[in-house]
């Protein structure tokens, strides 16, 4: 966690001092980032490979220098599966930092789709495309989890409140997700007509992914459909997949 009394310079000098790679910054970046005056930091995005035993954060540092410019740093943060140790390594754009994931981690679409997605924001269309390139480079990808750090305890209780079935997650889980501080939302069915009583009627099937204090994650599975009685939309919530894919049937013909 980053303390609020620290002073600018001592945050730059402890960060530049546990990146593996700070010697790899442009001298001429470093003495001006000697002049910064204020800074904020903040966790841009977490990242969970359970299966592997993968674990990475991205970290934003923005600094104000004394010309009126300003700098910002991205950190990568990461334990691998043989050790507990965590290793930073600190970057001057988002980009490379996705491509740091990249080689760290291998195959790793949820980093390859961050550069993507930055190249297209950045209007960077010259030559092959970034993407393209390091697809084709990487072949076969396995997909890994990629959390956004935002109002995720908020985000849970919005989805447990819209929830109209009788069997929808209870207390319990109610309170451990008030300890969620990132989410993921991934739509697992969609967009299907069905029949439903000789009437057509619509479903998507969410899975709502969330990462708690303790760094455990938990999902809830909200299925959306038409298939009541006078046609008007309705979220369920439930706790896993099957059981949610299961009401999904009771309700339709779902092929």
């Amino acid at each position: 966690m980053s303390d609020p009394y620290e002073t600018t310079e001592a945050h730059l000098d402890r960060l530049l001092g546990r990146a593996l790679n700070s010697f790899d910054l442009p001298d001429r970046l470093v003495e001006r980032l000697g002049t910064a005056l204020a800074h904020s930091s903040s966790l841009h995005s977490t990242h969970h490979g359970p299966a592997a035993g993968h674990w990475r954060e991205t970290h934003q540092h923005a600094y104000l220098l004394s010309d009126g410019g300003a700098v910002t740093l991205w950190e990568l943060a990461y334990r691998l599966e043989q050790d507990r140790v965590t290793r930073h390594e600190v970057f001057v754009s988002r980009a490379e930092a996705a491509l740091a994931a990249v080689r760290i981690f291998g195959e790793d679409p949820a980093a390859v789709r961050d550069f993507a997605l930055l190249e297209e924001a950045e209007g960077e269309a010259a030559g092959q495309d970034p993407l393209s390139a390091l697809l084709a480079a990487s072949g076969p990808v396995q997909l890994r989890r990629e959390y956004a750090v935002e109002q995720s305890a908020d985000h849970a209780r919005r989805v447990l409140r819209r929830a109209e079935n009788a069997d929808r997650p209870g207390e319990e889980v109610a309170v451990l997700l008030r300890g969620a501080y990132a989410h993921q939302i991934t739509q697992a069915f969609g967009g299907r007509q069905c029949l439903a009583d000789g009437r057509a009627a619509g479903f998507t099937l969410y899975e709502h992914a969330f990462v708690l204090l303790d760094g455990t994650e938990l999902s809830l599975w909200e299925v959306e459909h038409t298939a009541t009685p006078d046609g008007r939309h309705m979220c369920e919530v439930y706790e896993s997949e099957s059981t949610a894919r299961g009401a999904m049937e009771l309700r339709a013909r779902v092929r």
